[in-house]
């Protein structure tokens, strides 16, 4: 018998061959001035062909987007024709591949602002955190807050954002709404400290997310948008006074919207799964009406019982990824995974990154 996990399915009008998806994985590779994706990238991709879903890393989606070396855009002409070479190398390999759309917002340095502006954020409050710059790791720099003014031109971003992803042949997009970034910001006390319709009630700091969701799906229409949301990590400075309640609010908003998927991070951004209590992945799942992608530690033992138990729809592995081009077949399997190299994850050429044997290549060797 094929376990679920392994047999096609579909998130909104997405076609998946199977129910495990690629997460995004940030890798430091691209272009740091075009903000363009290189031959690599798409060999990289193709390799991963078979994940029933790849989300791309994380790309900008505005020269004010980005906040790290080295990571994609998807805003110019030349992103778009970079992509497209992506795009269609997965879809001959018999992929499906969507673009996450990302604005750090304050998690950036003003080395990599345009003109060495100031980051923006919902507020003047700085992360704490350290970002990735020329110089290596450096702290990042004070935010200015956005004026209400600037709030259409961000959304305006992300929908022009979404329209270039689908000249560059995307099968959809996912709303980077997760991890402490812009979107993230807006939607936690911590970072958000408005007092204006941007800020307080959730209601007020949920109203940028959902502003962005309405103008993609504009672009793309129902069913082929995603947004990835992390209610409980404190990932990149990020705090929240009632977690729960805000993300409970969001999830039943976004059903409006008929999304392809909603992808929760369960517990700490790549760290542990566990809650404090009052917090519910199950109470977040049961609110939301469409595919349900759940992220954060799976094993293959862990996806078979969540995709067979209805508690997941689809299930997104990230570091066995990098290491495992063909982690599908490998799963499939219950055959042994590479070990990733963590000395190549971020930046840097093909070594680990477009090098890692498949199971047929690590047999033949042998």
């Amino acid at each position: 018998m094929t376990e679920k996990l392994f047999q096609p399915a579909t998130a909104g009008a997405i076609a998946a061959d199977n129910r495990i998806v690629m997460a995004p994985l940030t890798r430091n590779r691209a272009d740091n001035d075009t903000g363009e994706v290189a031959q690599m990238h798409v060999d990289y991709y193709r390799q991963r062909a078979r994940a029933g879903i790849i989300i791309t890393e994380a790309t900008q989606v505005s020269p004010e987007g980005k906040g790290y070396i080295q990571t994609p855009g998807i805003h110019t002409e030349g992103q778009v024709a970079a992509w497209r070479r992506v795009t269609d190398a997965v879809h001959e390999a018999g992929g499906k591949i969507v673009c996450q759309l990302w604005h750090v917002g304050r998690i950036s340095h003003t080395s990599l602002q345009p003109d060495g502006q100031q980051p923006v954020a919902p507020s003047a409050v700085n992360a704490g955190v350290k970002t990735f710059t020329k110089n290596g790791f450096e702290p990042t720099s004070d935010p200015r807050a956005l004026d209400l003014e600037e709030l259409p031109r961000v959304v305006g971003d992300f929908a022009h954002a979404a329209d270039m992803a689908l000249k560059a042949g995307f099968d959809g997009v996912e709303v980077h709404g997760a991890n402490g970034y812009l979107l993230d910001q807006f939607l936690k006390t911590g970072s958000n400290q408005r007092t204006d319709d941007y800020g307080g009630s959730v209601e007020n700091r949920a109203r940028l997310l959902l502003e962005v969701m309405a103008a993609v799906t504009d672009v793309w229409g129902p069913g082929r948008v995603g947004v990835r949301l992390s209610p409980f990590s404190p990932a990149n400075g990020i705090s929240d006074e009632n977690p729960q309640e805000t993300a409970e609010y969001v999830v039943q908003e976004l059903n409006r919207f008929k999304l392809a998927y909603l992808h929760l991070v369960e517990g700490a951004t790549g760290g542990s799964r566990e809650l404090e209590e009052g917090q519910s992945i199950e109470k977040l799942r049961a609110l939301f009406d469409g595919p349900y992608m759940a992220n954060n530690g799976y094993d293959r033992e862990m996806a078979i019982e969540a995709v067979n138990s209805g508690e997941a729809d689809f299930i997104a592995f990230g570091k066995p990824f990098i290491s495992n081009p063909d982690l599908v077949t490998r799963l499939e399997k219950n055959a042994p995974l590479n070990k990733g190299d963590s000395d190549t994850f971020y930046g840097g050429g093909r070594e680990g990154y477009t090098d890692y044997p498949t199971l047929e290549e690590a047999s033949e060797e042998a």
